[in-house]
C-alpha cells in the first residue's frame, strides 16, 4: 500500500468508482446526446451539423456543396464521433417526411419513404440549409448566444442557437438516453405560433384553452389523429400518452385509394401485409392490390374489390385493426429545461419555458443593438467635435508631437473618439459629410430611443416579440395535415365472417378421420376409406360453422368447418389436431349455429340441456362437458321445445317414463339431472339403464317393438306415462323388453 501511494495510485473501491463512472457516462449520454433543449429544440449533434453548414456558407440561398464536406467539418471541428452516425442525422434533418420543416435542404438519394434508410453514401449527396433553419440561425452573430470551446479547445461553438420560432414543437424528435427517453412529436407552425402568442398576452391561459390553438400533434405524412379529445388533453397534461394514426383513403370507381401512411409507415410493407391476407383467404372480398405511387403522388395505394357489394369501410376498418395502416405513435415530452435538468413537461411548460428563452435572447439582442448604436454615437460625437473646430483639430494634428492626447484634453475626447478624429480621412472633411453625419446621428438616437423603449417597457418587448412570431408565421407556416377526426375503435373482421356460408357435410370415419364435402346431396357411404376403415358418422352444417366432436370421456373438441380438407382426400386423423390418449375414442359429431340447444345424456339417466357456444373451445385438449363415470354417452340430440316439448326415456327393463324437456336444467357442463329413476344399490334390486331417449312433440305416435310384435301408442294413449322427471316410470308390458321404440310424427 505504501508503495502505491508513493507512486501517486488513488486507491478506489471498485464499486465506488464504477458507480461514478456510469453515473458520468449517463449523464454525458442524457445532456449532451440523447434530449433536445427545450430553447431550440436541437439535440448537440443536429446543432454541430447546422452551425457548421451556417459557418461553410451552405445557405438556402447558396449552391449545393458535397454532405461529404460537411460532415468533414463537423466531426473534424465540433463532433468527435462516428462520421457514418452524424450523417444519419443530417440526412435526417432533411427529409420532408421525417421532419415536419425539414433543416436541411437535399439534393441526391437522401432516402424514400418506404425506406428511409436508403440514402446515398454521403460523397454521392449533396446538401445546404432549409430557408427553415434561418430561424435558428437568423440571430446567432448578435450576442444572443453562449459559446464554449469545441472538443479541442481551437474553436468555439454555440451551446444553444437563437431560435425565433419553438422548434421543439415543430420538428419534435426521439431519442434513447440513460434511464429515460424523449418521444416528441411534431407540430403545425402556425397552430404552435398563434398558442405562443396567446400565451405571452395571457400567462396564465389554461391548458384547455391552449389546446384550442394545438389540437394535436401535425405529422409531414398526414393521415388522420382518431384519438379522443379526452385523450389528448391527458396526454398534453401529462406529457406522456400515445397518438393513434390512421391512414386516408377514398373511393374512386368502386376501388378504395389510400393516399396518407402513418408516420414512419413503409408503404411497401402494408402491401405485402395486405398481399399476405389477401393469398392466406382472410382478405376474401379483395381481388388485388396494386402500388400507384409516382413522384407526384408519393403514397397511392389501390384496393380492388371482388365486388361492387364490398362495404369499403368494413374492410378499412379491418385493416386498421390487422395491419400498421393504423399505428400508435408513442408520446414522451422529456427534455433539456431552462434549467439544463431532464423533465417530462406539459405544453403550458413547454411553451411558457421557450417564451422566457425567447425573451432572454430578444433582450440581449437588443442590449447588442444599443450597444453598437451607443459605440456609434460616440464616434458621431467626436466627429461632430471636429467638424465644429476643423481649423484647430487639423492644426494640432499637423503640428503637435502628441497629437492624440492634446485632442482628448483640448476637446474633453476620449481615446476611442481621438482615434476615430486621427482616423478620418481627408475626402470626408467635407461639407456634405458633415451633413450626413448630423442625419445619421438623428437617425441613430431615435433608434437609440426606441430600444431604450423596449427594453424598459415589457409590454414593448412582448409586442415586438409577438410581431416577429407573426413574421416567421407568415414565411413558414402552413396548413395542418393530419386531420384530428374522433373515430371508433376499429375492430378485425371475424375469420367466420370472412368464410363464405357454403352447404357441407362433415364426414367421420371409425378410425377418427374427418373430412368435409361441399353440398348435402353426398352419400358418405360411398366415399372411399383407408383399409381397415368404414364410415362411423357424418353430419350437415355450413362452412363458416364450428364442428364439435365428442369422445368417449364426455370432452368435446372444436374445429373451424372451413379448415376441415376436402372429401376429396382420405381426409385428416383428429389426433393431428387434438390431444388425444390411445383410449380415447371420437364418437358424435355436431355442426350448428352457436345459439342452438342440445340435449346431452348418459345410459345412468342423467342429462342436461347445452348452448352449442359452450360446447367450443380451442385448447387441443379439448373441454370437460358430460361428468360420465362410468356411464356411457348418448349421441347429442338438437333440441327444439317449440315442436317437441316432450322428452320420452324407456330402460332395459321395459320402464317408459313421459316427462317435460322444459324440467331438464341448461348447464355448460356437468352430470346434470336425473331423467328417469334407474334402480341401483338403493333399491335392493337389479340395476336398470337408460336404452333410449327421445324428443317428441304433443300430436306424435309412438311405435314400441317387443321382439316380433309392436304397440302404438297415441297421444291420448302416451300422455298416460307423462309423470315428473327423475320418476321410475310404468311398465309397458310386464316382464317384456322394449327391443326398438320409433316415433312417428302425425300431420
Amino acid at each position: 500500500m505504501t508503495q502505491f501511494m508513493q507512486q501517486n495510485f488513488e486507491v478506489r473501491p471498485m464499486a465506488e468508482f464504477a458507480e461514478e463512472a456510469y453515473l458520468n457516462y449517463s449523464m454525458y449520454v442524457i445532456m449532451d446526446r440523447a434530449l433536445p433543449h427545450v430553447g431550440d429544440g436541437l439535440k448537440p449533434v443536429q446543432r454541430r451539423i447546422i452551425y457548421a453548414m451556417s459557418e461553410l456558407g451552405l445557405s438556402s440561398i447558396s449552391k449545393h456543396k458535397k454532405s461529404a464536406r460537411t460532415v468533414g467539418d463537423v466531426i473534424g471541428k465540433y463532433h468527435p464521433h462516428g462520421d457514418s452516425a452524424c450523417y444519419e442525422a443530417l440526412v435526417l434533418m432533411a427529409q420532408p417526411f421525417s421532419y415536419r420543416y425539414p433543416l436541411v435542404d437535399g439534393q441526391g438519394n437522401f432516402g424514400s419513404l418506404d425506406n428511409p434508410k436508403s440514402f446515398a453514401a454521403m460523397r454521392y449527396t449533396e446538401s445546404k440549409l432549409s430557408k427553415y433553419a434561418d430561424v435558428l440561425l437568423k440571430e446567432t452573430n448578435e450576442a444572443t448566444v453562449d459559446w464554449q470551446p469545441n472538443f479541442d479547445g481551437s474553436l468555439e461553438e454555440p451551446i444553444r442557437l437563437p431560435a425565433r420560432l419553438p422548434n421543439i414543437l415543430l420538428n419534435g424528435g426521439t431519442g434513447i438516453a440513460v434511464g429515460m427517453a424523449t418521444d416528441i412529436p411534431p407540430h403545425n407552425l402556425t397552430e404552435i405560433a398563434n398558442a405562443t402568442c396567446a400565451l405571452i398576452d395571457q400567462p396564465n391561459l389554461t391548458l384547455e384553452a391552449l389546446m384550442q390553438y394545438v389540437p394535436a400533434p401535425d405529422f409531414p405524412t398526414g393521415g388522420e389523429i382518431v384519438n379522443t379529445k379526452e385523450e389528448l388533453v391527458k396526454l398534453y397534461t401529462q406529457g406522456t400518452g400515445s397518438i393513434r394514426l390512421r391512414a386516408k383513403y377514398f373511393i374512386e370507381n368502386g376501388n378504395i385509394v389510400i393516399t396518407e401512411l402513418p408516420y414512419q409507415i413503409s408503404g411497401e410493407k402494408i402491401q405485402i401485409d395486405i398481399a399476405n391476407q389477401i393469398q392466406s383467404k382472410k382478405l376474401p372480398m379483395i381481388d388485388d392490390i396494386r402500388d400507384e405511387s409516382d413522384y407526384e403522388n408519393p403514397v397511392r395505394i389501390v384496393l380492388i374489390p371482388k365486388s361492387n357489394r364490398v362495404e369499403h369501410d368494413r374492410v378499412m376498418d379491418h385493416l386498421f385493426a390487422t395491419t400498421d395502416l393504423e399505428k400508435s405513435v408513442r408520446v414522451n415530452l422529456n427534455m433539456i429545461g431552462l434549467d439544463n435538468r431532464p423533465q417530462v413537461k406539459n405544453l403550458h411548460q413547454i411553451l411558457t419555458e421557450w417564451i422566457q428563452f425567447r425573451t432572454e435572447t430578444v433582450t440581449r439582442r437588443l442590449t447588442h443593438q444599443l450597444s453598437k448604436v451607443e459605440a456609434r454615437l460616440h464616434i458621431l460625437e467626436a466627429l461632430m467635435v471636429a467638424y465644429l473646430n476643423l481649423d484647430e483639430v487639423i492644426r494640432i494634428i499637423r503640428f503637435e508631437d502628441e497629437p492624440k492626447e492634446l485632442l482628448m484634453s483640448t476637446f474633453k475626447l476620449t481615446e476611442i473618439q481621438a482615434n476615430a478624429i486621427l482616423e478620418t480621412k481627408l475626402r470626408h472633411l467635407a461639407k456634405l459629410e458633415e451633413m450626413k453625419l448630423q442625419a445619421e446621428e438623428d437617425e441613430l438616437q431615435k433608434k437609440r430611443d426606441e430600444l431604450l423603449q423596449l427594453l424598459n417597457e415589457p409590454a414593448k418587448l412582448k409586442a415586438l416579440i409577438k410581431k416577429e412570431i407573426k413574421e416567421d408565421q407568415k414565411t413558414h407556416g402552413d396548413v395542418r395535415r393530419t386531420k384530428v377526426v374522433e373515430r371508433a375503435q376499429a375492430e378485425a373482421i371475424d375469420e367466420i365472417e370472412l368464410v363464405s356460408n357454403e352447404p357441407i357435410t362433415v364426414v367421420l370415419s371409425k378410425m377418427g378421420w374427418v373430412r368435409a364435402a361441399k353440398g348435402h346431396e353426398i352419400d358418405p357411404t360411398q366415399l372411399n376409406y383407408r383399409t381397415g376403415d368404414e364410415y362411423l358418422s357424418s353430419v350437415l352444417g355450413r362452412n363458416n360453422q364450428q364442428t364439435v366432436f365428442f369422445d368417449n370421456d364426455g370432452r368435446a373438441y372444436s374445429l373451424a368447418a372451413h379448415t376441415l380438407p376436402s372429401a376429396r382426400t382420405m381426409g385428416e386423423a383428429l389426433s393431428s389436431r387434438f390431444t388425444l390418449s390411445a383410449s380415447t375414442v371420437v364418437n358424435y359429431i355436431l355442426c350448428d349455429q352457436d345459439d342452438s340447444q342440445y340435449l346431452l345424456a348418459a345410459n345412468n339417466g342423467y342429462g342436461f340441456i347445452i348452448t352449442y357456444r359452450e360446447l367450443l373451445s380451442r385448447q387441443k385438449a379439448g373441454k370437460a362437458i358430460v361428468n360420465l363415470g362410468d356411464a356411457k354417452m348418448f349421441e347429442p340430440q338438437k333440441v327444439d321445445l317449440e315442436h317437441k316439448p316432450y322428452l320420452v326415456a324407456y330402460t332395459e327393463k321395459g320402464r317408459l317414463l313421459v316427462t317435460e324437456l322444459s324440467a331438464l336444467p341448461e348447464l355448460a357442463k356437468g352430470k346434470g339431472n336425473q331423467i328417469i329413476g334407474i334402480p341401483g344399490a338403493a333399491f335392493k334390486k337389479e340395476e336398470d339403464a337408460l336404452v333410449g331417449l327421445y324428443m317428441i312433440g304433443a300430436e306424435d305416435i309412438i311405435h314400441l317393438y317387443f321382439g316380433r310384435s309392436k304397440i302404438t301408442l297415441k297421444p291420448n294413449d302416451w300422455q298416460q306415462f307423462i309423470d315428473e322427471r327423475g320418476k321410475r316410470g310404468k311398465e309397458v308390458k310386464k316382464g317384456t323388453k322394449i327391443t326398438k321404440l320409433e316415433i312417428a310424427v302425425n300431420n
